[in-house]
C-alpha cells in the first residue's frame, strides 16, 4: 500500500505482537529442546487504524531476540524520528530494550516473574531501592548495600552490592538462604528501570497492546480457514504471510478511506 502519510509522521505508538502457525517446519519452542511444526511471526501494528506497519517470519520459538529489529524496521518504514513501542513480557530481553533506547524507540513491557525467591515467598530484586545518588540499595530492613565489586556475566557488565548486616537481620528467612544478600546492577540498568516506570504509570497499557494486535490476527487467522500456511519452507511461508497482511491492510484502508481515496492514493 502506498506510504502517503509516512514522511510527516514524527512520533508514533504501535504495539509489538507475534503468533505461530502450522506450516510443517520443526522451530525450538524452548530451552529444553522440545520443538513444534510452525513459524513465528512478528508484526508491528499501530494503535490509531490497526494497520500492520511491518512484519517478519522466522523459524525461532521465542520471541526476545526480535524486540529491536521488527521495532527498527518500522521506524524505517515509517520514517519516523521517534516510536513508543508497547510488547509483552515474551520480548523482555535488557540488551533488546538497551538497543531500541539507543535508536529512539521508547519501549513499555513487563518483566517475566523469573526470580526463584520472589516464587519461595522471599523478597525480590524489586524490593530493594537504588540510590543513584550514593549508588547503593537499601533493603527491606533498612540496611544500606554498598558497592562491592565489578564483573562480567553472559556479556553484561554487572556491579555487585551486598551488606555484612544480613547474618544479624531478623528479616533474612525473607531475604536469602546464602550469608548474605546480594544484588547485581547492570551498567544500564537505568534503562529498564526507566521501561518498568513507564509501565507503572500506565497500567493499561497491557490492554490496549492486546486490543490492538489481536485485531488484525483475528481476522487473518479467520481468511485462512485452519489457521495454517499453505506454503513450506521459510522464503514461501514469508511470501504468504506477506500477501495476507497486503490483503489485511489494503481491506482495513478501503474500510477508512474508502475506495475512491485509496485509488488516488495509489494514482498520486
Amino acid at each position: 500500500m502506498p506510504r502517503t502519510s509516512a514522511a510527516p509522521i514524527r512520533r508514533m505508538r504501535w504495539r509489538l505482537r507475534s503468533f505461530s502457525t502450522c506450516a510443517w517446519r520443526s522451530r525450538a519452542a524452548s530451552g529444553r529442546g522440545s520443538g513444534v511444526v510452525g513459524y513465528n511471526v512478528q508484526t508491528a501494528v499501530d494503535t490509531e487504524n490497526h494497520l500492520i506497519v511491518e512484519h517478519e517470519v522466522t523459524n525461532v520459538g521465542n520471541d526476545t531476540a526480535h524486540l529491536a529489529n521488527i521495532a527498527g524496521q518500522a521506524k524505517e518504514v515509517l520514517q519516523a524520528g521517534k516510536l513508543e513501542a508497547v510488547a509483552d513480557r515474551g520480548y523482555y530481553n535488557s540488551p533488546e530494550i538497551l538497543a531500541c533506547e539507543e535508536a529512539g524507540i521508547t519501549v513499555t513491557l513487563p518483566k517475566p516473574m523469573t526470580s526463584n525467591a520472589k516464587s519461595e515467598g522471599r523478597f525480590g530484586k524489586q524490593d530493594f531501592v537504588y540510590n543513584a545518588g550514593e549508588d547503593s540499595y537499601r533493603c527491606p530492613a533498612g540496611e544500606k548495600l554498598t558497592y562491592r565489586y565489578t564483573n562480567e556475566e553472559d556479556g553484561k557488565t554487572l556491579r555487585r552490592y551486598w551488606t555484612n548486616a544480613c547474618p544479624q537481620c531478623p528479616l533474612k528467612p525473607k531475604c536469602t538462604k546464602g550469608p548474605e544478600r546480594r544484588i547485581a546492577r547492570w551498567e544500564h540498568e537505568h534503562v529498564l528501570e526507566a521501561t518498568q516506570k513507564r509501565l507503572d504509570e500506565n497500567p493499561k497499557a497491557m490492554r490496549t497492546r492486546r486490543e490492538t494486535v489481536e485485531h488484525p490476527f483475528g481476522t487473518i487467522k479467520m481468511r485462512m480457514g485452519a489457521t495454517h500456511f499453505l506454503m513450506k519452507t521459510l522464503p514461501k511461508v514469508a511470501t504468504e504471510m506477506a500477501l495476507c497482511v497486503l490483503t489485511y491492510n489494503l481491506t482495513r484502508v478501503i474500510n477508512i478511506v474508502g475506495v475512491e481515496k485509496l485509488m488516488e492514493a495509489i494514482k498520486g
